[in-house]
This record gives C-alpha cells, sequence and structure tokens, in this order.
C-alpha cells in the first residue's frame, strides 16, 4: 500500500554508510525530511540525481532540512559509493529484510527487488507533504523538490 500525501510516514530504522543506524523519528519536530529511495549505488541516473542533491543542499532547505537516501545496497556499498562521491548526507542501506522500508512506502519494485525513484517530503510533525514515484529509468526534477521545501515554510 502506498504512502499518499497527508499520511503519517511510517518510522523506521535503517544503518547509514557507516553502520550508525539512523531513525525517521530522530528528525520530527527538528527538521523536514527529504526521503529520497534510488535503485542501486553507482548507477549512472542515481549517482547524477544523488550529486546534485550533493550540490544543490543549500538551496533545498541547507540546516533545515535532512536528507536520507535509501537503497537496497549494503552499508559496505554505500559507503564505498559515499567515499567515492563526497555524500555527507546519510546513505541508507533497506537491506533485510529486502527492501522492507520502501515497501512500507510503495515504491518497492518487486520484480527487479529494489526501490523505484520515489520521494516524499516530510514535515517536522512527520507528515508527508509531498510525494514523486518515478519508473527507474526516469530520473527526477530537483525544482519540484524545491518548491515543495518553500511550500513548507
Amino acid at each position: 500500500m502506498a504512502v499518499e500525501v497527508g499520511d503519517k510516514a511510517p518510522d523506521f530504522e535503517l544503518k547509514d554508510q557507516h553502520g550508525t543506524p539512523v531513525k525517521l523519528s530522530d528528525f520530527a519536530g527538528k527538521k523536514d525530511v527529504v526521503l529520497v529511495f534510488y535503485p542501486l549505488a553507482f548507477s549512472g541516473i542515481c549517482t547524477g540525481e544523488l550529486c546534485a542533491i550533493r550540490d544543490e543542499l543549500p538551496s533545498l532547505g541547507g540546516e533545515d532540512v535532512q536528507v536520507l537516501a535509501v537503497s537496497v545496497d549494503s552499508v559496505f556499498a554505500h559507503r564505498a559509493w559515499a567515499d567515492q562521491e563526497g555524500y555527507q548526507f546519510p546513505l541508507l542501506s533497506d537491506f533485510w529484510p529486502h527492501g522492507g522500508v520502501a515497501a512500507a512506502y510503495g515504491v518497492f519494485d518487486e520484480e527487479k527487488g529494489l526501490a523505484r525513484r520515489g520521494t516524499f517530503i516530510i514535515d517536522r510533525s512527520g507528515v508527508v507533504r509531498w510525494k514523486v514515484d518515478n519508473d527507474i529509468p526516469n530520473a527526477r526534477d530537483l525544482d519540484t523538490y524545491r518548491k515543495a521545501l518553500a511550500e513548507l515554510s
């Protein structure tokens, strides 16, 4: 079942690229969250999208916004990719149960065994305020993130 705008975002805890547990609820009352699901580390479109987020983070809300990027890749793959690309935001491993968080948000592709390009903007009260769910080959547009985040302010 897909998470829709206006729904309470399902809480989760996943390990980041350093093996540190990160919970969505850790940001409640503190920051808006841009939750970005992507298919696989090291792939061309995913690298382009996350590099754009890395480079444009200040224009996405800076210190008031937390980006959490999620894929089914292992912590170890995330660490290597983050080190290679200079990602400072958490890359979260939805490795086991395989794709469990992506499935909870309705963006897991069962046939391919990975997440589609789903993005959810979650406000400080934990409510989904905006979402997009793109098929795997279709990159997302950062300008839509900016517009949705501006509407939260």
